[in-house]
């Protein structure tokens, strides 16, 4: 089973991830960007923020994306694989900058990935408040940089992404006490694996 734990910066998706390593030992753990060799690369390119074109930043994702399917994700597809981010993100950050159309949005997509995307995925919600309490409890990188309304629309656009993509979405409150959240993914995955 491929699942993806997606949200904003301070979701708290990296703690989640750790928890789920706990209960899934053999799973394959990665993310995106930067789970390659030159997947680092790109994330690091991509998080200076120093590309003029919001085009050159999505291609940058794609071929990220491109490296990880073939890499890590296809090689892997009958065990469990768990990212940090996914597609998703790619296309939600995309979708926000709007200046690229929705079907050639899906469409280099399905061509970076050969249309292997996650079963499910699970995004962390945030509430502004608390977005902007976390954002100030660190010191920021070029993306957080431009403020919580940005990384709130983002957020809203990882709903609209998955949707394009038909993909499963769980939305959960990234508000409340982290052995809950969880708990909620583990009950997802395991109903998952037993109607499976």
């Amino acid at each position: 089973m491929y699942i993806a734990i997606e949200g904003i910066d301070t979701a708290g998706k990296s703690t989640q991830i750790q928890a789920l390593k706990k209960h899934f030992p053999q799973a394959i753990m990665t993310k995106e960007p930067g789970a390659t060799v030159i997947g680092e690369e790109i994330r690091e390119l991509v998080l200076s923020a120093r590309t003029k074109s919001k085009r050159a930043e999505f291609l940058l994702f794609l071929a990220d994306r491109a490296e990880h399917v073939e890499e890590i994700i296809e090689p892997n597809l009958d065990k469990m694989i768990i990212s940090d981010r996914s597609a998703v993100s790619g296309v939600a950050y995309a979708l926000t900058q709007g200046n690229i159309e929705k079907k050639e949005l899906v469409l280099l997509n399905n061509f970076a990935t050969k249309k292997i995307y996650p079963q499910k995925i699970f995004l962390l919600s945030l509430t502004k408040e608390e977005l902007e309490y976390r954002l100030s409890q660190k010191d920021l990188d070029g993306i957080e940089l431009r403020g919580s309304e940005y990384l709130l629309q983002i957020q809203k656009s990882i709903k609209e992404a998955s949707q394009l993509l038909g993909l499963p979405l769980v939305e959960i409150d990234a508000t409340k006490e982290r052995e809950i959240i969880t708990q909620e993914i583990l009950n997802n995955i395991n109903n998952e694996i037993n109607e499976g």
